[in-house]
């Protein structure tokens, strides 16, 4: 029998209370040994009637392998969107075929957070790609899924995503340039200049851009409305330290991170 979110909570309570797992069970009509276990271990999947989540499901966020959560979380704010499909919902990253490495991590990071299944790489245009999933738990895993375009909408953060980026605010920006940034290298009157821009058009995502940035000390400035440039030589040589002017390569652990998108 599948238990309820209300339950678990009603038992949890009792406990607290001091009450033994025969009194919990006598006044809940909880089996003992499922008082016993949920005494010890929350299990993995709970169901509520009042659906506290799209899925009805009580996930364990903590959970979440954070480099990979980090760096899908700022795919989907750049490209990303999550779609309902019949009795499921699909999460989509478009990506740019020229960089199969960055298509290979982001297929990597999908199914690194959703472990049950792979995800699938579907070319939908000559330089387009498009790296999905079906899963009915997308829109609990990213709460910023919603009607329209995200700029016309606004995006932040719930606590625990927020503890996530903390974590890993590289995998995060990196996530975002892979997106929506570029780096590119100028020619300043013979000299060599290596410059990064991010472009979007809500000023919520380029707040969280700009603000994983500060975390890192890295800073920045406005180029217009829509764009944030890194110019300064320590700047870009910084995050050239976990985006790089390299070839992609495939990533393969949270240390792994020296993977560019732009030569």
């Amino acid at each position: 029998m599948t238990r309820s979110l209300d339950d678990f909570k009603a038992v949890q309570r009792l406990i607290a209370e001091g009450l033994t797992d025969y009194g919990i069970s006598r006044l809940t009509g909880i089996p003992r040994p499922t008082v016993h276990d949920w005494r010890h271990k929350p299990p993995p999947s709970l169901t509520r009637p009042e659906a506290a989540s799209p899925c009805g499901t009580l996930h364990e966020f903590s959970d979440l392998p954070a480099h990979a959560y980090a760096y899908l979380l700022g795919l989907y704010l750049g490209d990303g969107c999550i779609a309902r499909d019949r009795r499921s919902w699909r999460l989509r990253i478009a990506c740019d075929t020229s960089y199969p490495a960055i298509i290979d991590r982001c297929r990597q990071a999908i199914d690194a957070v959703m472990p049950q299944q792979r995800a699938a790489v579907v070319k939908r245009k000559e330089n387009c790609a498009e790296v999905n999933q079906y899963s009915k738990h997308w829109p609990c895993l990213f709460p910023q899924h919603g009607p329209g375009r995200k700029h016309h909408r606004r995006i932040s953060l719930e606590p625990w995503q927020q503890a996530i980026v903390d974590r890993e605010p590289e995998e995060f920006v990196l996530g975002l340039i892979h997106s929506d940034g570029c780096r590119v290298v100028a020619n300043d009157r013979g000299v060599r200049s290596v410059r990064y821009h991010f472009s979007n058009r809500s000023e919520d995502i380029i707040g969280l851009f700009t603000g994983a940035l500060d975390a890192l000390g890295i800073p920045w400035r406005r180029s217009n409305a829509y764009t944030v440039s890194i110019y300064r030589k320590a700047a870009t040589a910084r995050l050239d330290e976990f985006i790089g002017p390299k070839e992609p390569r495939v990533w393969t652990s949270s240390s792994d991170r020296k993977i560019a998108r732009y030569r």
